[in-house]
Parts: C-alpha cells; sequence; structure tokens
C-alpha cells in the first residue's frame, strides 16, 4: 500500500473520536467561509463552495454550521483569512507540504517551523519539495460503495486519470482541471462521494522505516492538530509490518 494511502487511512481512523471530529468541522467551516469570500455565496455557482459543502456534509456536519461558515464569509466584521503553503522535510528525508488558512502568519509560520525542528523535520523554502507532487483532483468513497471493477468502470467513464482500492475504500484521481466535471458524473452512478478536494500527490514515494515512519506520523500528526493547518501532504511508503509495529507501540 502507497505512503500516501497509509496517511489517509489513519486520518480516516483519527475522524472517528468526537474531539477530532470537532476540529475537523472547524476546519471544514474555515474552507467554506474563505470558499464563499472568494466567489459567489452560492454553491451552485461557486465551485470551490460546492466542493466545501460537500465535503462537510459527507462528515455530518449539521445544515445550520454549513449555512453560519457561508453567512460569515458576507460580514464584514469576519476574520480575514491567508491561503499559504509551507514546504519542508521530515525524518528519513520525507518532503512534507502544509496547507494553512491563517488570520496570523507569524503565528502559523513560528508554530509550523517549532513543530518540524521540534519533530526531526526542517522547514524549507516555497518550492523546495513541491516539484515533487503533483497538483490534482481526489474523490473518495467507501467501499461499501462497490467493488473495484464497479469502481474502475465508473471511473472511466467519468473520465479519471486513475484509481486506487484497498479495504478502506477508493480513491478516484482526475486531472485539477476536471475534478468538478469527474465528481458530478461519478454521482450520477456512484451517489454522491465522501470527499471531494484538490490535493497534492506525490510523483514517488520516500520508504521509511518503523522508527522514522514513528517520528514522521508524530510530526504529521501535530501539523494537523493545529487549528491553523488545512491539510498535510507528504511521500512517505511504510511497509504493512512496520506499520503494524508502530500501531503496536
Amino acid at each position: 500500500m502507497a505512503g500516501h494511502s497509509h496517511a489517509k487511512n489513519i486520518m480516516h481512523r483519527k475522524g472517528k473520536s468526537d474531539a477530532a471530529r470537532s476540529k475537523v468541522f472547524s476546519k471544514l467551516a474555515r474552507e467554506i467561509t474563505v470558499a464563499a469570500k472568494l466567489g459567489m455565496p452560492d454553491p451552485a455557482f461557486n465551485a470551490r463552495l460546492r466542493l466545501a459543502v460537500q465535503n462537510a456534509r459527507a462528515q455530518s456536519m449539521p445544515r445550520d454550521n454549513i449555512d453560519r461558515a457561508i453567512k460569515k464569509a458576507a460580514g464584514n466584521d469576519g476574520e480575514n483569512y491567508d491561503e499559504i503553503r509551507y514546504e519542508g522535510y521530515g525524518p528519513g528525508g520525507v518532503a512534507v507540504i502544509v496547507e494553512a488558512l491563517t488570520d496570523n502568519r507569524n503565528r502559523t509560520a513560528s508554530n509550523v517551523r517549532s513543530t518540524f525542528s521540534k519533530n526531526g523535520g526542517a522547514l524549507g523554502e516555497t518550492n523546495s519539495v513541491g516539484f515533487m507532487f503533483d497538483r490534482v483532483g481526489e474523490i473518495f468513497y467507501p467501499a461499501t460503495v462497490g467493488s473495484e471493477d464497479k469502481v474502475m468502470e465508473a471511473a472511466i467513464e467519468a473520465g479519471a486519470d486513475d484509481v486506487e482500492s484497498d479495504e478502506e475504500g477508493h480513491w478516484i484521481y482526475t486531472s485539477f482541471e476536471s475534478l468538478n466535471e469527474v465528481a458530478a458524473a461519478l454521482e450520477k452512478v456512484l451517489g454522491e462521494a465522501e470527499s471531494a478536494k484538490f490535493i497534492f500527490k506525490p510523483q514517488n514515494e520516500v520508504p521509511v522505516d518503523a522508527e522514522k515512519g514513528a517520528s514522521l506520523l508524530r510530526l504529521i500528526s501535530i501539523l494537523e492538530e493545529d487549528d491553523d493547518v488545512q491539510n498535510v501532504y507528504s511521500n512517505f511508503d511504510i511497509s504493512d509490518e512496520d506499520m503494524a509495529k508502530i500501531d503496536a507501540a
């Protein structure tokens, strides 16, 4: 299993706790507000907002929360968030990209830099690792939606570029430009996706052992816990055996 799939599975499990769900709601609300501010406050006419609302619904975020986040964008007294990307290296020479939405650049930069340095990593310059990733669309369906063959056939018909399936579910990849179009076509066949978003997908993966992997996953986990951090991407690959050692530790 590829490293980024491991990371997604870890995040998937983590999302089950109430505390984690509350933090997820906060991050989803922030994305909805930013999307509504950057375009029209109507998902029908704002592709980014439509994706944000869809992802919020998939996480069972209450409709009132979604509506409140959209209305917050219209208020002149609401926070203004900057979109910032940080890049660096984690334990084992693994590349890490951090996407943040923040109302205080200095606070976020300080927190991210400190997290890297305290957990065996080093923050780099912009584009220091970005060239190792492709910016693509990712659509996720749980395994219950159907077999690998069914999803593969639907993805091909919808114009997707690639599909990865395992016991957790199906990850369907598209070009950056065609995410909304492919997601809409898949919804007609498979129903609404659990998530549809833009990601940084690694071109190649760096193998790490259990020791380095444990340090790396700790770095990623702490970054994800930061209120300003929306997404963390990495290009690590940990074997199932080493992942089992980490889980047992």
